[in-house]
């Protein structure tokens, strides 16, 4: 079979080729036997079992063993393809006699173990192992059948999770998804050779164990051995459509089945470059909200105090009519508006638009507001641009993470698992968070301050990275601006200071500061917890000269990276849902820019600064302020001081909800307005890399709910304004004629995984910004001393302890739709997590109810008593009405961007 050395064969050496079946093909770096052959010859080509493409090569089934002989080195030899690499010159016989007798054997001998039930199984017609057995020719199998495994008990104890191990063939593909994708190390092997098994945690069932539902295992395995409650392995469904994840801003993709106009299950491609087969049990479960009973199916008008039925003709009269006269008795200025980043770019785009055009006022605010808006300010000021600076791919070659007021793992845990990992396997992680998150536990440095002293810590930071000489002189130099002066402020500070009101150990501070300092790349990723206080936008700032200062800015393996906490938080901002900046961050009081939203949308607009949310309520108590019109946010419950809220919202004429659900906010309207979900409608989401990504439309609307996009185009042009028919390819063309960085948006060219933004007019998009310079030219140093909340000052005395806040994996925000799925199973209830010793002197205990009590109000919610938080520091969780945390939670705002102060509460407590 194997001649001798030709001058064939010696031109395919010398050209980079291996050989298949004496067929010369070209190789590539770092390619196994396997990508090679697939490549070639298509994924089928040589069947595998223990082989999947998010997973490393490891060789356990050898079904796919082919035959290669290497040029002078005499005869065969048979290899595992997937984890052998491919070498020049090397000939490769995937298909010998021998070879599928090989395989044959194997197959015989797996399915010994296996129970032949295929035709009652859930994954019959889409078994890999059925489907490798056909392959290799298995028409009997001449074993005896084996005893080992064949336990049919079924775990049915999680919400989710499933399992039937007399299904395993022992192929590792779930223990290996559980450690290399998610990085949990629930799923391991007991006993020894035949004996083998799967065991969950310490061998118990997966509601026990430490599983976080991600699904991994599930759709890693080859058989139904691990499955899930939508047995999402079957082949029930009609139709898969490709979509985007509606919860957190790593924007997922989701492969969604559906049968019959309803959801059966979810998957994750594996060619998603954001995703690659992973998703949170969010993302791949928790879409059973979507055709709730609780759903909102028709518009709604409060006549004599009750919401009553009524069609959409009826609806738009009546808003026509009401809108009309406010803006003719009380002037645009009178009407306002507030965004939602559950909805897509195209909607968002459309909601500042409607108040723009149809009204001429910039009263016009988003959900960033309470969450991002200093994450935009903070990063605008110093770097030009308020996005991140590169791509959570550039995680492979960082040598140094740091994460500021995030816990990734639960808030955006796909981008979690990879930050996980990688502090796993030794990259050194700085976490700067007042709770033990579990990213805090793989920490190099843990630096654990008092909520609220983000500037103080990262001032200390600063500090040392002067005094220790680890600057990038050359980057300053030639990059920046103003860094005499932000030097000349950093060493004026009194360490001392710093450490007593941070709580941060100096020494603590400056190993910190010299192991970001000293790595060749360092990624710093930041959340909420650095954007919701009162120095949120300097608290940016500041990350932003950490990284100006070691040049950490513009190549890949470094940059800031905001991890941005709902689905489309950062296309909302992009498309102008700011009342100072429109669509494409113009400024709206500059004249030129003024002129061209005018000219561009036909209408008279206002050149004055809009009114924020906060603003907003101010207006209405004065009232100055007549009309709402909230698409997508329940204030009512998700912004501070709700007694302020709710008496705001009850003092307009006029307030309009869209939503999905009856919220809180909701029950405040005189108008409520169905719209439709994230799996309902179509356009694009912007996921926190900047990723423009495809939303496309899986299932009609429930009963006579719209897109949103569509009641708002239909809205307009019963106001006389003539905007065209709501499509999402229509509104991308739209878009991209007055937001710079979408000119080269088209939808038909986003293809499944999007494109980065800025995107050129031919269609070339952007992976890092600021490569050769910053947007605003030179980056900015910005220097700011630490300065004490007024919540402090004003509160602390009477109300000792400070209250801040987070959330779980299992819910996500309000709980508006986690809370409608079986995620209540696993998570029910909000929890306060308090120090032991503090728990001691209160006299407080496990599962008792705590009163929270602060200046504005007070809450009830149960103990659970952890040393997560330091002795003074609480924090809650605020995913179900019933607790009603911003009962207490205060007035007090970002100094610059209007963001509310959720993270530091003074309040007392005591035993209920």
């Amino acid at each position: 079979m194997i001649s001798a050395l030709t001058k064939e064969t010696a031109a395919a050496v010398a050209a980079k080729t291996a050989f298949i079946n004496g067929k010369a093909f070209d190789i590539r770096d770092g390619e196994t036997i396997l990508a090679f052959l697939k490549r070639h010859k298509g994924e089928k080509y040589v069947p595998t079992l223990c082989d999947a493409p998010n997973l490393e090569p490891f060789g356990a089934c050898r079904v796919c063993s082919v035959e290669i002989a290497r040029s002078g080195n005499g005869g065969l030899k048979t290899v595992a393809s997937c984890h052998t690499p491919i070498e020049e010159g090397l000939m490769i016989y995937p298909d010998s006699e021998s070879v599928l007798k090989l395989r044959r054997n194997i197959m015989e001998l797996v399915l010994t173990d296996h129970p032949l039930d295929c035709l009652t199984c859930e994954v019959n017609g889409n078994c890999e192992l059925q489907d490798v057995a056909a392959q290799v020719g298995i028409r009997k199998v001449r074993y005896p059948e084996g005893k080992t495994h064949l336990d049919r008990t079924k775990d049915l104890s999680h919400p989710y999770m499933t399992s039937d191990l007399s299904k395993c063939i022992m192929c590792y593909r779930c223990v290996r998804a559980c450690d290399e994708v998610q990085g949990q190390l629930v799923l391991s092997v007991a006993g020894r050779g035949f004996d083998s098994k799967i065991i969950k945690g310490m061998d118990e069932s997966f509601f026990d164990s430490e599983c976080v539902s991600c699904g991994a295992c599930a759709q890693a395995c080859p058989t139904s051995a691990i499955s899930d409650i939508y047995q999402s392995k079957s082949v029930v469904a009609q139709e898969k459509v490709r979509t985007v994840c509606t919860y957190c801003g790593v924007g997922c993709n989701l492969e969604v089945k559906v049968s019959g106009q309803k959801v059966v299950a979810i998957q994750a491609p594996y060619n998603a470059e954001v995703n690659a087969g992973h998703t949170c049990l969010k993302g791949r479960y928790a879409f059973a909200f979507y055709n709730h009973p609780e759903r909102l199916r028709h518009p709604m008008i409060r006549k004599n105090r009750v919401l009553e039925k009524v069609s959409w003709d009826e609806v738009y009269d009546y808003l026509a009519a009401r809108l009309t006269e406010i803006k003719e008795k009380h002037g645009g200025d009178a009407v306002a508006g507030i965004s939602s980043s559950r909805c897509t770019n195209e909607e968002n785009y459309l909601m500042q638009k409607f108040i723009r055009a149809c009204f001429g006022t910039n009263n016009i605010d988003g959900c960033a507001r309470v969450c991002h808006s200093p994450t935009a300010l903070g990063m605008q000021r110093t770097f030009g641009t308020g996005a991140a600076t590169n791509s959570i791919a550039d995680l492979k070659l960082t040598e140094c993470i740091m994460i500021i007021g995030a816990n990734p793992t639960a808030g955006h845990p796909v981008t979690g698992a990879k930050l996980k990992q990688k502090a796993m396997k030794g990259t050194p992680l700085i976490v700067i968070d007042p709770r033990r998150t579990e990213i805090a536990q793989y920490a190099t440095h843990h630096l654990q301050l008092r909520p609220g002293t983000n500037v103080a810590v990262l001032n200390m930071m600063l500090y040392y990275i002067i005094k220790e000489n680890l600057m990038d002189k050359d980057f300053i130099a030639n990059r920046t601006e103003g860094f005499d002066e932000f030097c000349e402020g950093i060493l004026s500070l009194n360490i001392d200071d710093l450490e007593a009101v941070s709580g941060v150990p100096r020494e603590q501070a400056r190993a910190a500061a010299i192991t970001y300092a000293s790595a060749k790349l360092a990624m710093s990723f930041h959340g909420l917890g650095v954007t919701e206080h009162y120095q949120g936008t300097y608290t940016v700032m500041l990350i932003a000269d950490l990284a100006m200062i070691t040049g950490n800015v513009g190549k890949p393996g470094c940059g800031v990276n905001p991890l941005r906490g709902q689905n489309n938080v950062q296309g909302m901002a992009d498309m102008g849902t700011q009342p100072y900046q429109g669509a494409g961050y113009m400024d709206v009081t500059d004249p030129q820019m003024h002129a061209r939203y005018e000219d561009f949308y036909g209408a008279k607009m206002s050149d004055k600064v809009g009114l924020t949310i906060p603003e907003m309520y101010d207006a209405a108590l004065a009232g100055k302020l007549k009309a709402l019109w909230v698409m997508g946010e329940d204030m009512a419950q998700s912004d501070p001081n709700t007694h302020h809220v709710v008496k705001a919202l009850s003092s307009l004429e006029l307030l309009v909800v869209q939503e999905i659900f009856m919220t809180e906010t909701a029950k405040y309207a005189h108008v409520v307005l169905p719209g439709a979900s994230f799996l309902e409608k179509e356009g694009t989401f912007t996921n926190g890399e900047r990723r423009i990504q495809r939303v496309q439309q899986v299932v009609e609307p429930v009963g006579d709910a719209k897109a949103d996009g569509q009641i708002l185009v239909e809205m307009m042009n019963r106001l006389g304004y003539p905007q065209r028919p709501y499509t999402a390819k229509g509104m991308l063309e739209e878009i991209s004629q007055i937001v710079p960085f979408f000119a080269g948006v088209r939808w038909d060219e986003l293809g499944d995984n999007g494109k980065q933004w800025p995107v050129a007019p031919d269609g070339t998009d952007t992976k890092i910004l600021h490569i050769d310079t910053f947007k605003r030219g030179k980056g900015r140093f910005v220097f700011r001393e630490y300065v004490e909340t007024r919540e402090i000052l004003d509160y602390a005395q009477n109300y000792p302890f400070i209250l801040t806040t987070n959330r779980v994996l299992e819910q996500y925000n309000a709980g508006t739709m986690t809370r409608r799925t079986p995620n209540v199973d696993i998570v029910s209830e909000d929890l306060l997590l308090i120090h032991p010793k503090d728990a001691a002197k209160k006299g407080i205990s496990n599962g008792d109810f705590v009163r929270i009590e602060s200046a504005r109000g007070e809450c009830k919610v149960k103990a659970h008593i952890s040393d997560e938080v330091k002795q003074g520091i609480l924090s809650t969780t605020f995913h179900f009405p019933e607790l009603m945390v911003n009962n207490v939670t205060s007035d007090v705002h970002d100094s610059i961007a209007n963001c509310p102060e959720y993270k530091v509460v003074s309040v007392r407590i005591e035993r209920v």
